[in-house]
């Protein structure tokens, strides 16, 4: 009985079937108006800078334009209001997870563009820009361990890999897949920080230099791979010591293409092969060896 209904059961589309424009063009045309509509929408809502203490809530165009996005999903008000699934649908939902590995590529050639020719001031900024990039290796050891704790299982390793950006989010879609554990881990990362990070980021900036470290350190901290969330916590680190702004922002900008050239490679050769020891070593003592 079993073995008839696996035969009787719909196959799950593969990539080939989603990628598949035959009598499916109206799923391409509708992602991508509601993607354009999203995006106009957050333009059209616009920066909010809330003043908090000595700092300030930055919230950018894109983090709107994301709330937007999930709210017309099947799963958040879709449930209630059906003509929205008219919109968006399921398949239009899956089409989206198919279309991001698409996109980062894409992605990929601009960084690498936008790199090139501050390639000179990468070099200049010496290479503290580069072994900062240990960070990402911090941010390994620091959460795939809390992660595990926590109850992830192999979600952890994409969502504690570092602060999952682009570059992360593209690294993790082409050795796992976007819908493995792992990628659903960087995705829940990326979303969060879409979220929160420009706030917790411009906030930190804000309040960074009471830490008495050197504002100069702190601009390169604020090149996290995140082009909204290094703008958030650069933009009110500048704001913070005016005297410093533009040597502040110059730091920043280099410090976030160095972090998009070789921030790959750490966590490609260092920060992956690690993470995937430490969970073979750690899993079995929170799940059992069996549910690992």
């Amino acid at each position: 009985m079993s073995d008839q209904v696996e035969l009787n059961a719909t196959p799950a589309p593969q990539e080939e079937d989603v990628f598949s424009t035959k009598g499916r063009w109206p799923v391409f045309i509708k992602l991508f108006a509601v993607c354009g509509v999203m995006a106009a929408l957050g333009e059209m809502i616009g920066t909010f800078q809330i003043p908090v203490g000595p700092g300030n809530v930055i919230l950018l165009p894109m983090i709107f334009a994301m709330i937007l996005a999930v709210l017309i999903t099947p799963d958040a008000l879709g449930r209630k209001i059906q003509a929205l699934k008219k919109i968006c649908s399921e398949k239009e939902v899956k089409l989206s997870e198919s279309v991001m590995t698409m996109v980062l590529l894409i992605l990929g050639v601009k960084l690498g563009m936008a790199a090139g020719p501050n390639i000179i001031t990468v070099i200049q900024a010496g290479p503290a820009l580069i072994l900062q990039e240990l960070g990402n290796f911090g941010t390994m050891l620091v959460g795939l361990p809390v992660a595990i704790l926590l109850g992830m299982r192999r979600e952890a390793v994409g969502a504690s890999l570092s602060i999952c950006r682009e570059p992360t989010l593209g690294l993790i879609s082409e050795i796992y897949g976007i819908d493995s554990p792992e990628g659903i881990g960087v995705m829940g990362t990326y979303m969060v920080g879409n979220l929160f990070g420009t706030i917790f980021f411009g906030l930190l900036g804000s309040f960074g230099v009471l830490t008495g470290l050197h504002p100069y350190a702190l601009g390169m901290a604020c090149g996290m791979g995140s082009g909204s969330m290094m703008t958030a916590a650069s933009q009110a680190l500048a704001a913070t010591v005016p005297e410093m702004a533009e040597e502040v922002l110059a730091f920043a900008a280099a410090s976030n293409v160095a972090t998009n050239l070789d921030g790959v490679y750490m966590e490609l050769f260092v920060s992956l092969p690690v993470a995937n020891f430490i969970y073979k070593k750690l899993a079995p003592l929170r799940f059992g060896k069996n549910n690992v």
